[in-house]
């Protein structure tokens, strides 16, 4: 009686051990399929990452929806500061993350980036008649900046400004718009938006560059392999049968998107290899 009942025993621990191995999905990956995943992502920067009546939405957020529901997945929104997102992608906290992340070399070292699915350009918010119109002009001046954006790093190479961070982008608009800051160095779409939304505020749009070879992209942690594959997999179909373009127009009414990344485009923006 006892060695069947151990032989019953060892049976059901090896029928667990195997179920265990399979949810695991192998070494270096992490399988998405049916799992709800946190993602990581922004309450205050629309058009792109933005909390509207107690839901995330935006270009990014609603693109990757969509990801989702082709790849057998769903996803749960979490709102965070950026400064602490790459390391709570990195350290599981959070799955993906989502937030107009320009795929930088040095943040490569941190996540895997899914393939670009936007390109944007940096540009500084300032009073109107600051006549900021170049980085000669920027020099001396109190820039305010998100911390650990791309933008934190472009104020941090002005000669001679005062880097000033923020943990948002609400904070920095309201600092501006208060006169304690010089320019307010954000995403152009961010700034563009902001001023469509508040025409009364004497704002303008200053000194822009165009963010070269970092395109926006989806964050996930380097062994999730499985995840970014899905990403990047969703996020093929999604230019290929013109849901991208779909979701770009209801969210940029202004700006054209790239032609890599319209339906029937020569392919996508920048792919992420090697990461």
């Amino acid at each position: 009686m006892r060695s069947t009942l151990s032989k019953i025993a060892a049976a059901v621990a090896a029928s667990a051990l195997t179920l265990t191995l399979a949810a695991c999905g192998g070494q270096g990956s992490s399988s998405a399929a049916g799992q709800t995943l946190r993602v990581g992502t922004l309450s205050d920067a629309p058009p792109s990452i933005y909390l509207e009546n107690g839901r995330f939405t935006g270009y990014d957020n609603e693109l990757l929806r969509d990801i989702a529901k082709r790849e057998g997945f769903e996803v749960e929104f979490v709102g965070t500061e950026f400064a602490g997102l790459l390391a709570g992608v990195a350290n599981g906290k959070f799955d993906i993350g989502s937030s107009t992340i320009s795929s930088t070399e040095a943040r490569k070292k941190t996540v895997a980036f899914s393939n670009g699915y936007n390109t944007g350009f940096t540009t500084v918010v300032t009073a109107k008649g600051a006549n900021l119109k170049d980085v000669a002009a920027l020099s001396g001046k109190r820039l305010g900046v998100v911390q650990g954006s791309v933008q934190d790093e472009f104020a941090g190479k002005v000669a001679g400004a005062q880097v000033v961070r923020f943990p948002d982008y609400n904070a920095g608009f309201a600092q501006l718009k208060n006169g304690t800051l010089d320019g307010w160095v954000v995403p152009q779409d961010i700034g563009r938006k902001y001023l469509d939304q508040n025409p009364a505020v004497p704002l303008e749009l200053g000194y822009t560059i165009e963010d070269k070879d970092t395109p926006s992209a989806f964050a996930v942690a380097k062994k999730n392999t499985d995840l970014l594959n899905k990403l990047n997999d969703g996020l093929a179909k999604a230019v290929a049968d013109g849901t991208v373009a779909r979701i770009y127009a209801q969210f940029y009414k202004n700006t054209p998107l790239s032609k890599e990344l319209q339906q029937g485009g020569p392919g996508l923006l920048v792919k992420n290899v090697g990461v």
